[in-house]
């Protein structure tokens, strides 16, 4: 999270040395450029210009005026139909078509622009600062693990989350590493529908991935890290209606869907879209852009974060630059956006919820680095026996941390107990059954755990007088043993005679089945 003066003054500084590289390229220019061509400009059709103006430029204003897109829309096109039918004959070449559909998209350019520098009127009548009426509900959907519909005006995002293992991570080669684990993902669907379009549903388009892309970005600086939150996350937002900045809505309902989930987030994180119209000397800063005004606007400038500051940022400029007066205005004007939409949004959910009860359940057991070979056994046979006998996943890394994932909370407890089993010392008074691996003269030697054996000594065999060990026991004979002690290299000694009646712990008789 990154304050709005901190990124100002980084801005400032990657301006100066812009400059200086700029300097350079004229320079360069100046020495080993060619001449420009001159390209002539084509004559503007004044005449239909004119009646543009005169006759249809008061329904236009009126048109824009309409706040919902539908209507707006239809009466833009209605207005577009007649005017066309007086300016464009029908014997027309095509050359009088082409200067009506410019000429008709700079009507409608410069009526939006006056109606909000000249008199203050935004497309559905708000102010400046004013932000949609927002509404925000939870738990839309019974079978994920979460889910929130955000709706702000016309535009309406579905996020739907759900919780996985490490081994649900997406994996991936770049240029940069051989192998990238992304355990948070975020997949951005714009389905025609959502604009009123019979469109084909295909694979993401370059906009749906760089959409999905900012909005990750946003959300990614408020997840938890991988000790804190053992889980992999896929936040899927599907848009259902579009009016200006899904992307955003995106990342507000990516926060409400994950709260849902029970994702302890560090602090939940909304998004704005800020947009500019700039006449002459007059600039008006927008918040909360609808389609039109980016379309027709300077500037689409989204901010996302949360109450300690920006997570996410993109500017799309259609003019030449904007001074570093607008751009402090517009940051000031999207955090007071963004602070009253995360009002809206904490109002509904303001933490997160228990997880969900078909979330599976992700344990972390923190073990020794250099026991980790005898959990994993040879060959990984202990490993696959926990997996086998309790059905848990299992992930191992190299500082030692395990995470251990099942829905079934007996399964979990057990395999805990087979883990702790295998990767914690012998305990002296402790009682196992263990297996005869060798017989001796002096004694037998019995593996009490995969790997760690101790010797009985004769005289530790039984209670009455023993003359030779294998009188008692066998190799391969199960046989219940204490520790009696652990020497200062490690060496332990068992007893036999002293576990007689006594009952092992519970899980070696897991273990030894």
């Amino acid at each position: 999270f990154v304050s709005e003066a901190l990124i100002l003054e980084a801005i400032e500084v990657a301006h100066k040395h812009i400059k200086t590289m700029c300097k350079v390229q004229e320079e360069l220019r100046a020495a080993v450029g060619k001449p420009k061509r001159d390209v002539p400009e084509a004559p503007a059709n004044e005449s239909m210009e004119k009646v543009l103006d005169k006759k249809y430029a008061g329904a236009l204003r009126e048109a824009y005026s309409i706040a919902k897109k539908s209507d707006r829309k239809n009466a833009v096109d209605e207005i577009k139909v007649a005017a066309r039918a007086e300016l464009v004959p029908a014997s027309d070449d095509g050359s009088l078509a082409k200067d009506f559909e410019y000429l008709f998209e700079m009507a409608c350019y410069k009526t939006l622009r006056v109606n909000i520098t000249r008199d203050n009127r935004r497309v559905d009548g708000r102010k400046t600062t004013d932000i949609r009426a927002i509404d925000c509900q939870v738990q839309v959907l019974k079978r994920p693990h979460g889910s929130a519909l955000f709706t702000r005006g016309e535009t309406q995002s579905l996020g739907v989350v759900t919780l996985g293992t490490s081994d649900d991570a997406q994996r991936s080669e770049s240029v940069y590493s051989p192998l990238e684990e992304k355990h948070f993902m975020l997949h951005y669907n714009m389905p025609g529908y959502s604009v009123g379009e019979p469109k084909r549903l295909g694979a993401p388009g370059r906009r749906e991935v760089g959409h999905g892309n900012l909005a990750e970005r946003a959300l990614r600086a408020s997840v938890p890290s991988r000790l804190r939150f053992p889980y992999s996350i896929r936040m899927v937002s599907e848009i259902t209606e579009s009016n200006g900045s899904s992307s955003m809505a995106s990342v507000c309902s990516g926060t409400l869907a994950m709260l849902d989930a029970g994702v302890p987030l560090l602090e939940p994180v909304a998004g704005i879209a800020m947009g500019l119209i700039k006449e002459g000397k007059d600039v008006a800063v927008l918040s909360d852009i609808l389609g039109d005004e980016d379309a027709l606007g300077d500037m689409d400038f989204k901010v996302a974060g949360g109450k300690s500051g920006i997570t996410a940022l993109q500017m799309d400029m259609k003019i030449a630059g904007v001074s570093i007066d607008v751009l402090r205005k517009a940051l000031e004007q999207a955090r007071d956006g963004r602070l009253h939409i995360l009002g809206k949004m904490t109002a509904v959910l303001g933490k997160a919820k228990d997880l969900s009860s078909r979330a599976p359940r992700i344990e972390q057991i923190k073990i020794k680095s250099e026991r980790i070979r005898d959990l994993i056994g040879p060959g990984g046979r202990n490993i696959k026996k926990i997996v086998a006998d309790t059905g848990c996943k299992i992930d191992i890394n190299d500082e030692g941390v395990v995470n251990l994932a099942s829905n079934n909370g007996e399964a979990a407890a057990l395999a805990k107990r087979m883990i702790h089993f295998l990767t914690s010392d012998p305990e002296i008074n402790e009682v196992y059954l263990g297996i005869v691996k060798k017989v001796s003269d002096f004694g037998a030697f019995v593996e009490i755990k995969p790997g760690v054996e101790g010797l009985v000594h004769i005289s530790q065999l039984a209670a009455q007088r023993v003359n030779k060990v294998e009188d008692v026991v066998k190799e391969g004979d199960e046989v219940m043993v204490k520790v009696i002690e652990i020497d200062r290299t490690g060496r332990i000694k068992l007893s036999r005679k002293d576990a007689v009646g006594k009952e092992p712990i519970d899980i070696m008789k897991t273990w030894s089945n």
